[in-house]
């Protein structure tokens, strides 16, 4: 099968691209003003999401044709070990799953962030939808405030009932989203390409809604998020420029896991209005040894 295909078929096994990086302290630096999320960490390691978006560097590779509609549906995140500052990675992006659901065409993207000896330091799974082509509609838009805000209840979350951790509020203006998602125009940075495919405002990344996840657990465990975390997050509703979240991260049980405890939360992101753009869980560990990297 030739292996320079570009767009469709997206098949499983795919190896879409990679790249080399410097982790400098500018990139580290520009991530923490982007962010608002200036850890004291950061003078060593660097944050474990700086490399976000590593996927979409590949869109080419494993996006589906249709573009009109598509949504960043569910987000996975596994951190190995810290990223220092000064350090040198490379990237790897492979399809590893393809599904239906609800009417939806789902492509899984596997991206790894290694260090210069192949030491796995992050991974990430990213699921992406896409409308079958018949259902686009005109100039229709696929979602907008008010079909947004119409989506049917979910089950109750949290359900955990332990201590809250101490959440982040956040206010997504156009320059957060550009230093996000830029430097190009884009459905997460300009209003005319969000028009063109589907949405009537500028639509914030999936992606920032988890490093706000990823903020709340590590403000709180500190190196023990950074070696062993884990999140998986489902994005249940678009956020739009201007809107105001809070990230929430609420204990729900522990469990040992060798010379240390794993630490279980209920973790999510809402709106002023309480509606929820995204939910889903996180751990990390705590005890004697979670602050001592393990080399």
């Amino acid at each position: 099968m030739p292996m320079n295909l570009k767009g469709e078929p997206a098949y499983v096994g795919r190896h879409c691209g990679g790249n080399e990086y410097a982790v400098t302290r500018e990139l580290v630096d520009f991530y923490a003003d982007a962010l608002d999320d200036a850890n004291p960490l950061q003078a060593k390691w660097a944050p474990p999401l700086l490399f976000h978006s590593e996927c979409y560097r590949f869109v080419g590779d494993w996006y589906l044709k249709n573009l009109f509609g598509n949504l960043h549906a569910r987000q996975d995140w596994m951190l190995f070990a810290p990223i220092p500052v000064g350090a040198r990675v490379r990237t790897r992006s492979t399809i590893i799953e393809r599904y239906a659901k609800r009417g939806r065409d789902y492509v899984v993207n596997e991206t790894d962030v290694v260090d210069a000896e192949g030491r796995l330091l992050v991974r990430g799974h990213t699921h992406q939808s896409f409308l079958p082509p018949k259902d686009r509609a005109g100039d229709d838009y696929v979602v907008d405030e008010s079909t947004a805000a119409k989506k049917e209840p979910r089950p109750p979350f949290p359900t955990a009932t332990g201590p809250e951790l101490t959440p982040v509020k956040k206010t997504i203006d156009e320059r957060r989203c550009w230093m996000f998602s830029g430097p190009g125009k884009n459905y997460h940075t300009d209003r005319e390409q969000a028009k063109k495919l589907g949405f009537p405002n500028i639509v914030v990344q999936g992606m920032m809604s988890t490093c706000f996840v990823s903020q709340v657990m590590q403000d709180h465990f500190e190196l023990g998020w950074l070696q062993g975390g884990r999140m998986s997050l489902k994005l249940t509703n678009v956020l739009w420029v201007d809107e105001t979240v809070t990230a929430h991260a609420k204990v729900r049980e522990e469990a040992r896991e060798g010379d240390r405890t794993r630490v279980f939360c209920d973790v999510w992101v809402e709106k002023d209005d309480g509606s929820r753009v995204l939910i889903g869980d996180a751990s990390a560990t705590s005890g004697p040894r979670a602050g001592t990297l393990v080399e």
